[in-house]
């Protein structure tokens, strides 16, 4: 069995978009920043979880926008980016499925005080808490390809 010993195994500039688990950078940059914009525009409680909410679309925003210049920049040439690359994405998931579970139940939470008491106030953060639910799920969808790919890719090395 003859693997490839090749530095040129993730590709560098350009190329990215390209190829099929780094083209969803630019839809995990986005949808994991419309998530960041969405819970930050709500008002938050402080027995609220969405602090950690806060810290994964933040977190993951930030790693996404490194890796994404590492990537075009050609520094991720050594032998062990594609199991670094595989490692975030698959954090990047379980951390964004955790998030988007706690999301979901401030946004039920939220449905039963909008039921109980209604106002236009309460109407709009669980307009936004819907909206960011839906966004994080697709997000964690992105990672999860991401990283799927990312692993195949990495066993081929």
């Amino acid at each position: 069995m003859a693997s490839t010993t090749s530095g040129d195994v993730l590709p560098t500039g350009g190329r990215i978009f390209t190829t099929m688990p780094d083209m969803c950078f630019i839809p995990e940059f986005v949808f994991g920043g419309l998530v960041w914009i969405l819970v930050a525009s709500t008002r938050i409680p402080q027995e609220n979880p969405l602090g950690w909410v806060m810290f994964v679309s933040v977190f993951c925003f930030v790693m996404t926008t490194l890796w994404l210049f590492i990537f075009l920049c050609g520094a991720n040439q050594s032998s062990i980016w594609p199991s670094l690359d595989a490692g975030y994405h698959f954090v990047a998931v379980v951390f964004y499925l955790s998030a988007s579970v706690a999301l979901a139940y401030i946004t039920l939470t939220n449905a039963t005080l909008l039921a109980a008491f209604p106002s236009p106030e309460l109407l709009k953060i669980y307009r936004l808490d819907i909206s960011a639910v839906v966004m994080s799920y697709i997000a964690t969808l992105l990672y999860f390809i991401h990283a799927i790919f990312s692993a195949l890719r990495w066993k081929r090395s």
